[in-house]
């Protein structure tokens, strides 16, 4: 099948496809449970960043649910990077994009529908990243705001799984109270403490020293270990720990790390300025330079770009 021009393409099943020309059954899994995984890396200046570390990733989730993506960790890392080549023409330096992997179960089939599918559905995408409506984000610092939503227990659903069900991550987004263009929502654990951000790892300095909550209640997230490790090298201590709101409110700096963000810095938390205001402030600034060379791109400048 010719490939559209005007249309980025993804991998359905087997096939390189227009992103509208793919047709998922009605009956998937991942439409009628969200029973599935997903993961997501993104690229810098077009270039695929931590491929491998994110397959792994999500080769452990599909492992935590026990579904056959079909293909072995290497097809999926070759599968991505053909995605990504066969979209690059769209991309320009103002742009990049998340490359995504989406894996349901398969088919709740009845078996009298007409689809030939065994086994579980494969999706690989480019996404565009959200860079202009995020610009602000590293101009002014987040506004954390938190969410009376409680992040799902470990016991009831592992975050540290990244699947298809968002709802929990959905309806503390919601509940949360708004505060302006730069309010990034905050859940908190079963237990109390600081548990992550909408898709994002959190992080707070204090005295130096990078606190983060223990892995058991959190997505582990691959721009986490980054900064954990890069935190190292510049002699600083990380510690994981249980962090409440006393640790919140006493922080002399806090960030948030995901995928598309990478380090971004907070100014408050639930209306409360963080340490002095300085934004970003000296650790995170630190951490900031130390991963723009890491990726050998800068990524702060490019997001500031879409405010001129």
């Amino acid at each position: 099948m010719a490939e559209a021009s005007n249309q980025r393409i993804a991998y359905y099943n087997g096939d390189y496809l227009p992103e509208g020309e793919i047709r998922i059954p009605f009956r998937d899994r991942g439409f009628l449970y969200g029973d599935g995984v997903f993961d997501m890396t993104r690229t810098f200046n077009g270039k695929i960043f931590k491929i491998r570390e994110h397959i792994e990733r999500l080769y452990r989730s599909l492992k935590a649910l026990r579904i056959d993506a079909g293909l072995m960790p290497e097809q999926m890392i070759e599968i991505s990077r053909e995605v990504l080549d066969r979209n690059s023409h769209f991309l320009d330096e103002s742009t990049d994009y998340w490359v995504a992997q989406r894996i349901s179960r398969g088919l709740a089939a009845v078996g009298d529908e007409g689809w030939d599918q065994e086994g579980a559905t494969v999706i690989v995408e480019c996404l565009p990243l959200p860079l202009q409506a995020r610009a602000t984000y590293y101009r002014d610092g987040l506004d954390l705001v938190l969410s009376p939503v409680r992040r799902t227990a470990p016991d009831a659903l592992t975050p540290r799984a990244k699947t298809l069900n968002y709802l929990n991550l959905i309806n503390a987004n919601m509940a949360a109270p708004g505060s302006g263009e730069n309010a990034y929502t905050v859940l908190l654990d079963v237990n109390g403490n600081l548990c992550e951000g909408l898709g994002a790892n959190i992080f707070l300095v204090k005295d130096d020293v990078c606190l983060t909550p223990r892995e058991q209640f959190v997505l582990p997230g691959v721009s986490r270990a980054c900064a954990i490790e890069l935190a190292e090298k510049l002699g600083f201590r990380v510690v994981e720990k249980d962090l409440d709101l006393y640790d919140a409110y006493n922080a002399d700096e806090m960030f948030l790390t995901s995928t598309s963000l990478c380090i971004v810095p907070a100014k408050s938390f639930c209306g409360a300025t963080i340490g002095d205001g300085c934004i970003p402030g000296p650790v995170t600034k630190k951490l900031t330079d130390a991963y723009i060379d890491l990726v050998d791109f800068d990524y702060v400048a490019q997001y500031l770009r879409h405010l001129e």
